[in-house]
């Protein structure tokens, strides 16, 4: 299903010509006139535009699009790849978090067990979701599916999309320190296949509790980083206004992590981002997420365990040899 995206600024020239577009076919519709050859003309250039545009985009720039506003979330996801989806709720603990959610799942007629941390895209489901950052009792929840999916032996499939955990004062009283360090170690520990696909941003501690897993796939523009380039900027610079050099500097998008070895696939966007096509980058990372889950089940436990520790333990020796 095409969409007609909101415009990041750096594509104004591209807005300007959908709009032309756009006000052409109006004034086809309205007094009957024949303007298909200009309309195709005209988005021929588009498609021109955009791919120059997308062929080289700066850090900063994917950091731009991987929160695009009408960006597949983590929801999108689940309801366009899986059947039959059971969404459990609490951490058995604490209370319910809706930053995260959860629960059984059927892939390609295959029980699952799959998590997701989720943004929402209105203000409302934004607000409830609480813009997919995590407090303690959404970390536990996940660890909670996690052994759930142990104890079942189903594979366990994550999306990404979170610009970190929340750090608000009640989440820090409540040990949100430990749920993530809890929820890495329960990931690292369980003997079951585990694929975690970032799909949006990747933020901080608050991304990795869900991504220490034998695989990890990366959508194009998604971004990945031990920290935003704002929170970097604030640190480094003192002011969040150098978070563009901050981005250059930070190797987190997906060419840079697939270098380092950090990642271990990209998946392709739909020119113009994932926002522009969704059924397209649906069944780009469903022919990604397959053949990734085929290649781990079937392993011992033990071994898929062993495999996703030494993994992490060798991680960044490729970028630096």
């Amino acid at each position: 299903m095409l969409r007609m995206p909101t415009f990041l600024d750096f594509e104004k020239p591209i807005a300007e010509l959908e709009g032309k577009i756009e006000e052409l076919r109006h004034l086809s519709d309205g007094g009957g006139l024949n303007i298909s050859e200009e309309v195709t003309r005209m988005q021929e250039k588009v498609e021109r535009m955009l791919r120059t545009t997308y062929s080289k985009l700066s850090p900063w720039q994917k950091v731009l699009v991987a929160r695009h506003p009408d960006r597949p979330h983590a929801l999108d996801y689940i309801e366009a790849l899986f059947d039959d989806f059971i969404h459990l709720s609490g951490d058995r603990n604490y209370g319910e978090d809706d930053a995260i959610v959860g629960g059984l799942a059927r892939y390609r007629g295959a029980s699952v067990v799959v998590i997701g941390t989720e943004k929402g895209h209105d203000t409302e489901s934004r607000l409830k979701h609480n813009f997919g950052m995590a407090r303690p009792e959404g970390y536990r929840k996940a660890q909670r599916l996690m052994r759930l999916a142990e104890r079942f032996g189903l594979p366990i499939v994550t999306l990404v999309d979170t610009s970190g955990a929340y750090p608000g004062k009640g989440a820090e009283e409540r040990g949100q320190a430990e749920a993530i360090a809890r929820s890495i170690e329960v990931c690292l520990d369980v003997r079951v296949p585990t694929v975690a696909v970032v799909i949006g941003e990747g933020g901080s501690g608050g991304a990795m509790a869900l991504a220490a897993t034998n695989t990890v796939l990366m959508l194009e523009h998604a971004v990945y980083s031990v920290i935003s380039p704002e929170g970097c900027a604030s640190i480094l610079w003192r002011t969040s206004d150098e978070a563009e050099t901050a981005a250059d500097a930070l190797k987190l998008t997906a060419q840079n992590l697939e270098e380092l070895g950090v990642i271990d696939s990209i998946v392709p966007e739909p020119l113009g981002g994932a926002h522009r096509n969704r059924d397209e980058i649906f069944e780009a990372l469903d022919n990604a997420l397959d053949p990734a889950l085929q290649e781990l089940v079937g392993l011992d436990g033990g071994v898929l365990r062993a495999k996703r520790r030494e993994k992490f333990l060798e991680m960044g020796k490729k970028g630096l040899s």
